[in-house]
């Protein structure tokens, strides 16, 4: 590698990639219930196996097992992904809204924090930067 090709922006973006059980149960919880968009899909065999959802500038692609091989347990147990956000107030109260168990925010490191899982024990955290004291909660 040169000077000049390490300085050069390589790596542009980080997109999760989700491998879930039933990508109807995902996508009630992502579209309807966080408000994400699909921009793409795949469809195997007449079903959709396969999407890209985006909410604002973030994305996650989501891909359902073959029939063949599904997990006992959920898979995304211990997997955290941090989205951070102009308002994560924001986001918390448009889950509640539309029936998601979001955890009730807290000021940590400097930022509000919600977070919830997914249907496949995927945690979400949505983060917002605050001048809020450190540990308050919202009342």
């Amino acid at each position: 590698m040169t000077p000049e090709t390490v300085n050069k922006v390589n790596v542009k973006q980080a997109v999760p990639f989700f491998n879930i059980r039933n990508m109807e149960t995902s996508l009630h919880f992502y579209v309807k219930g966080l408000g994400f968009e699909m921009k793409n899909h795949w469809i195997n065999e007449g079903k959709l196996r396969w999407c890209w959802l985006q909410l604002g500038e973030a994305s996650i692609m989501l891909q359902e097992y073959k029939d063949s091989w599904i997990p006992k347990e959920k898979v995304g147990i211990g997997v955290s992904i941090c989205f951070i956000c102009e308002d994560a107030l924001a986001i918390y109260h448009e889950a509640i809204a539309r029936g998601l168990p979001a955890s009730k925010p807290f000021v940590g490191n400097g930022m509000w924090v919600t977070s919830l899982s997914d249907p496949d024990g995927y945690r979400l955290e949505f983060e917002s930067y605050t001048d809020v004291p450190e540990g308050t909660e919202l009342s």
